[in-house]
């Protein structure tokens, strides 16, 4: 039994250890070189567990995510300020609307493989400042790349995107087949932290907890 402990013990040091280091390692490596005027604000969104990218809505963004409209979802409202995004797995996902319906084989997916998805919220103003929000702003080409990485992220058939049929919390948002597979390991965090790689900002190597990546976001930006 003591080497159970022990063993046990060896497992929670080495797992902090590694959330440590990829938290203060910083990736990439050095600052890119200087790049134009940020003139476009996104937002990181946190829960415990997750975090979403949130996009400031325009007609450009209308039209780069209009698979969005075909789904029925209201992007052209007056009060659309957002396309929030974020990727996770599949079971979970689905079915977990709430944190009081919680099972079992949905985590174990989760912690093991699952399939990935694509959630898409449309939201109106979001306040700043507030804790569980983080905001950056970046030039027009990096957001262009962060636009190009989200949209590659969805999985495309004959259509473009596969929404999945009767999947979603409300009327204003909607989940998307997504490609690749999903591990809590290098899950939605890690999505949303390669997401803000693209837009040209640094983030710890290895983001698996919203609270690592919040720390590096705040360390290199």
């Amino acid at each position: 039994m003591r080497k159970l402990w022990r063993f046990l013990a060896m497992l929670v040091a080495a797992a902090l250890l590694a959330v440590t280091l990829g938290t203060l390692v910083p990736r990439p490596l050095w600052p890119a070189a200087a790049a134009g005027e940020g003139t476009r604000r996104i937002l990181v969104l946190r829960n415990p567990i997750h975090t979403d990218i949130a996009i400031p809505v325009d007609d450009g963004v209308r039209r780069r995510f209009h698979f969005l409209a075909d789904s029925g979802l209201p992007v052209d409202s007056p009060a659309a300020r957002y396309f929030v995004f974020g990727r996770g797995g599949r079971a979970f996902y689905l079915e977990t609307p709430t944190w009081s319906e919680l099972k079992a084989v949905p985590v174990l997916k989760a912690l093991t493989l699952d399939a990935s998805v694509m959630h898409v919220d449309v939201a109106g103003a979001i306040a700043e400042p507030h804790p569980d929000v983080a905001g950056f702003d970046i030039d027009e080409t990096h957001f262009s790349a962060l636009l190009d990485y989200i949209q590659s992220s969805f999985r495309q058939g004959p259509n473009g995107p596969v929404a999945i049929d009767n999947a979603g919390y409300s009327s204003f948002d909607r989940f998307y087949e997504a490609n690749g597979h999903f591990n809590a390991l290098v899950g939605c965090n890690s999505w949303t932290a390669q997401a803000l790689r693209a837009a040209g900002l640094r983030t710890g190597w290895w983001n698996p907890l919203p609270v690592s990546l919040e720390w590096s976001m705040r360390l290199y930006n």
